[in-house]
């Protein structure tokens, strides 16, 4: 069974701490998807949903110290509890209070994959990559040896999304080329596709599973916006955001395995 098949079939709970720019998007994305989103955010309940669910998705989009406590409790609670926890570090870099908000989560908590631009990575783990709002800015340097940095440091399979997307744990790496230049004029794409890299955690039986797991949910993602893209041409940005939701619920794991476009650089069988 493939892992989009077990996540249509298992329905995980994710609980997902997002901004508040993207949460209905987030929670009809992974509704069309099969997972079965929980969106909670009050001290005295994240715990509790945490411990509960199949994943745990934490977003720094729109911080304030209210939600970072909420992050805080939440992926305790997940650590505790050994539910996987997906870190999205929106803007990390782009200010202060981001970066040292996002390095604090990173020496409290155990992370299960971290999924950011090449910025947001590099920042994350305090190396220099220039960011321009919450958007990945010019640079030069190794996006690859990045990604493997980040994964090596932090102990989780690290995602840097690009118009390559780059998927290591540190030993083996993967590429995936699907996606769409769309994705770029629709807010939230990259936190939606955080909660998706989340149900597709909840679903790995193992570490040695994880990996294999989030490079398909990479891949399901490319596929989906590639689809949208087509049906919607000549549309707009609006139409494509609606079309993706649609294609989420409609790619079929033998058209997954059709168009998928993955290629591993380094590491042994996954």
């Amino acid at each position: 069974m493939s892992y989009l098949e077990r996540v249509r079939t298992q329905n995980p709970l994710v609980h997902n701490i997002t901004n508040l720019v993207v949460a209905p998007f987030t929670a009809n994305g992974l509704l069309a998807l099969g997972a079965s989103p929980f969106m909670a955010y009050a001290h005295e309940e994240v715990a509790d949903v945490a411990k509960m669910s199949g994943a745990v998705v934490l977003n720094i989009g729109t911080l304030d110290d209210k939600v970072v406590q909420a992050i805080r409790l939440a992926g305790q609670s997940a650590n505790a509890h050994h539910v996987p926890v997906v870190l999205d570090p929106v803007g990390a870099g782009a200010t202060a209070y981001r970066t040292e908000t996002v390095q604090m989560l990173v020496r409290e908590l155990r992370l299960t994959v971290l999924r950011g631009n090449v910025a947001e990575v590099a920042n994350v783990i305090g190396e220099s990559w220039s960011i321009k709002g919450v958007d990945a800015g010019s640079g030069e340097g190794d996006r690859i040896g990045i990604a493997e940095r980040a994964a090596q440091q932090l102990g989780c399979v690290v995602v840097i999304t690009g118009k390559e997307d780059i998927i290591t744990d540190g030993r083996s790496t993967f590429l995936t080329s699907n996606g769409h230049a769309l994705l770029t004029q629709v807010t939230g794409a990259g936190c939606l596709l955080s909660s998706v890299i989340g149900a597709f955690t909840a679903i790995a039986e193992s570490e040695a599973d994880l990996l294999g797991s989030v490079v398909e949910a990479l891949a399901l993602y490319g596929v989906a916006a590639e689809l949208a893209a087509e049906r919607t041409a000549h549309q707009g940005p609006g139409s494509f955001q609606i079309e993706l939701l649609n294609q989420l619920a409609q790619v079929t794991p033998d058209l997954l395995a059709e168009n998928a476009q993955i290629r591993q650089i380094r590491g042994g069988a996954v």
